[in-house]
């Protein structure tokens, strides 16, 4: 396997196993999350699983925290020391200062080594896979510019649709963006959600009970995608699994679904969507 000349960064929010970046050399920079007084760092000190228990127990709103640009600029110069290049990829800037603060960080560094920060526009690990699939171009011998197109490329053809239990942790943190149209219309009713290319969530349609959201979500699939081959990933918090089992089994029995992906929602991002948070992100599956 050819020695990789490129390494990826990126932070805790991309939600991806640390056995997976490992495995790959992906360098990770953690948000730190804060019940009161208490602060973890996102999955080093606080696992998903911990951080759901401890937001039962806790009663009230966590808080969240970005990395500094100091941060990111140590592990940007150790990578360029190295001789290496650096791909950084974060957090949606709609929802975080996380890629303002890498973008800082790689103006301090003054033309010392080649460093591209990238706003996913996205988040979780639907932009996880993409950190991961250009770790795997990097490890394969792919240069800077082929990592960066397609990047490009993925987050371009990528479809997102995510449910929420309720909408009361987005618009507490502020980060509801054009959803915010949905209250006072949401007794018994599902909204379905995306975040647009400017990476702010929007809602995409509101349905009568989960039965009826799901079967939008299929719709909303096959309007993007027709009838080919898929790659699917689903996303959803610990503890609260039924709903996202129930939602793969319908797509896998509806779709011809190729490759398929199940992650976590980690504890940034549970802190603004809430428990009971389902996501799915779904690619075309011819897409390396």
């Amino acid at each position: 396997m050819p020695v990789s000349e490129v390494v990826l960064v990126t932070d805790s929010t991309a939600d991806i196993p640390q056995e997976t970046r490992e495995r790959l050399g992906i360098e990770m920079v953690p948000l730190q999350v804060l019940f009161g007084e208490e602060s973890y760092l996102d999955h080093v000190t606080l696992s998903p699983a911990q951080f759901y228990e401890r937001l039962k127990a806790f009663g009230g709103m966590p808080k969240t925290s970005q990395p500094s640009p100091a941060e990111f600029l140590s592990v940007y110069e150790r990578i360029v020391a190295e001789g290496k290049s650096v791909v950084s990829v974060h957090l949606s800037s709609a929802f975080s200062g996380t890629y303002q603060s890498a973008v800082l960080a790689e103006s301090m560094l003054e033309g010392k080594g080649r460093v591209t920060v990238i706003d996913s526009r996205s988040a979780s690990y639907g932009y996880g896979m993409m950190v991961v699939k250009a770790a795997e171009m990097a490890r394969q011998g792919a240069k800077h510019d082929e990592i960066v197109a397609e990047i490009g490329r993925l987050r371009k053809e990528m479809r997102l649709y995510f449910l929420v239990d309720t909408l009361e942790y987005l618009q507490r943190g502020g980060r509801i963006g054009k959803a915010a149209a949905l209250f006072g219309t949401l007794l018994n009713i599902k909204p379905i959600l995306t975040i647009g290319d400017d990476g702010v969530i929007y809602p995409v349609d509101k349905v009568r009970g989960q039965k009826r959201a799901f079967a939008r979500i299929a719709e909303l699939i096959e309007t993007d995608f027709g009838t080919g081959p898929i790659e699917l990933l689903i996303v959803d918090t610990p503890g609260d699994t039924e709903v996202a089992d129930e939602l793969t089994e319908m797509l896998k029995s509806r779709f011809d679904v190729r490759r398929f992906h199940r992650s976590e929602v980690g504890s940034v991002i549970g802190a603004h969507a809430g428990p009971g948070t389902v996501g799915l992100f779904v690619l075309p599956a011819g897409t390396a």
